[in-house]
């Protein structure tokens, strides 16, 4: 979605883009292959791609001046109308490189809340990335001034919209306010949700990793085994095919259930801001019982998406949950052996490999508490009953002449809260 300078929607409008990345000693190239792959996912056209070598980071332009020199003829020569630098600039650097170029210049940063404005389709995630771009654009105003102005809205104008951005510091930090009491509301009635869904005492399992890794994918492939298709969530090979945060109830065969959930995949740089802000949706993963840590083995440098997704749970405070390595795409990459990570597992949520055997770890990490127990409930306790049902599927009900007979299997939570009415024989 674009908007003209009226904030009215401009369908179908497309750039063509030069990517312009800096390496000071570090190998980039990686970096600057998933930018264009950001730039695809916003479909943005990436007509060249631009690296400068240097010792450091010119602090008015970001790129030296006889680079920047060139990169305004490229600029010129193919028709460009938008640079995308790979690292995060500067008011200053945004103006002063714009002087220069006289396209639009934006940075990974906006392109990837660009993404998450286009995207986003829950209050939640819109209010979120609302107030990631205020926050990363607030001390940019000045550099924001000519960008927003060059081409009627468009690549890194979308959510909050040029209008709102041109406004006094006084007035976007009035819309912040509101936005952070609008997401705490909303924190409050997700905790009211949570309480209802604690009490049914289920397990938790959160898929994370980096994006494109097949999180949702594998959700729905869980889901197709359960016959449950119509609960599929959005999947597509593209970097940040799904945002928001989506919660499936997955039934094993005998009977035990538990909550799976698909978060938003991480990538390299991933705006603080953002992370900060997505902070309220990404609670879910902190309120987790295991961590179903999804890597796409296909990849050849595994260890940095790791790297990535660890640092990004680290930030969440959810670096002490028990995680399992899944590697993912092991039908891309049938050599990949998973030697040199312990308790791992390699499947492939696309045709199924291995499934079964990451129930069984599933199983094994939250599960291990729970024993089968007998149950004696009279029939005026269908309170009990019922709370039970909410719990799990009871493998046998019968009705007695002195009350309803359950054999279930009950975890140590539940099997405290119900302890007068498991039979002895049983404890």
């Amino acid at each position: 979605m674009h908007f003209d300078d009226n904030n009215n929607v401009i369908e179908n409008q497309s750039y063509d883009a030069i990517l312009v990345g800096l390496s000071t000693g570090e190998d980039i190239s990686y970096s600057m292959e998933e930018l264009a792959g950001l730039a695809g996912a916003a479909n943005i056209n990436v007509l060249a791609t631009m690296v400068q070598n240097a010792e450091r980071v010119n602090a008015a332009t970001f790129i030296g001046s006889g680079k920047l020199e060139e990169l305004k003829d490229m600029c010129k020569n193919m028709e460009a109308d938008l640079v995308i630098f790979n690292d995060e600039l500067s008011g200053m650097q945004l103006r002063n490189i714009e002087d220069v170029v006289d396209v639009r210049v934006i940075d990974r940063t906006i392109l990837i809340l660009d993404i998450f404005a286009d995207r986003a389709s829950s209050a939640d995630g819109k209010l979120q990335v609302e107030l990631a771009q205020l926050q990363y654009r607030m001390p940019r105003l000045l550099g924001f001034g000519k960008s927003l102005s060059r081409l009627g809205g468009g690549i890194g104008t979308r959510g909050p919209g040029e209008k709102k951005l041109e406004t006094d510091r006084r007035h976007i930090e009035h819309r912040m306010d509101e936005i952070k009491s609008e997401l705490e509301s909303l924190r409050k009635t997700r905790e009211v949700q949570r309480s209802k869904r604690e009490k049914s005492e289920l397990p938790v399992v959160a898929l994370v990793g980096y994006t494109n890794s097949g999180k949702s994918s594998l959700m729905n492939k869980l889901l197709s085994m359960e016959e449950r298709e119509e609960k599929q969530v959005f999947e597509k090979d593209m970097l940040f095919a799904t945002l928001d945060t989506a919660q499936r109830l997955i039934t094993l065969e005998d009977n035990k259930s538990f909550i799976l959930i698909d978060t938003v995949g991480f990538v390299d740089k991933l705006p603080h801001t953002l992370v900060k802000a997505f902070k309220a949706t990404l609670e879910e993963v902190t309120k987790a019982d295991l961590l179903l840590h999804i890597v796409d083995c296909s990849f050849s440098d595994p260890d940095f998406h790791i790297g990535v997704t660890r640092d990004v749970m680290k930030e969440l405070n959810a670096d002490t949950k028990e995680e399992v390595l899944v590697f993912n795409k092991i039908d891309k990459n049938p050599e990949f052996s998973g030697v040199g990570y312990p308790g791992s597992i390699n499947i492939s949520a696309k045709d199924g490999t291995n499934l079964d055997a990451l129930f069984e770890i599933i199983k094994s990490k939250i599960f291990a508490d729970i024993v089968e127990v007998e149950m004696l409930i009279p029939f005026s306790r269908g309170d009990v009953v019922s709370a039970i049902n909410q719990i799990t599927k009871p493998k046998i009900t019968e009705y007695h002449e002195d009350g309803t007979y359950l054999k279930v299997d009950l975890n140590t939570a539940a099997r405290g809260r119900f302890a007068e009415f498991i039979l002895p024989k049983s404890k």
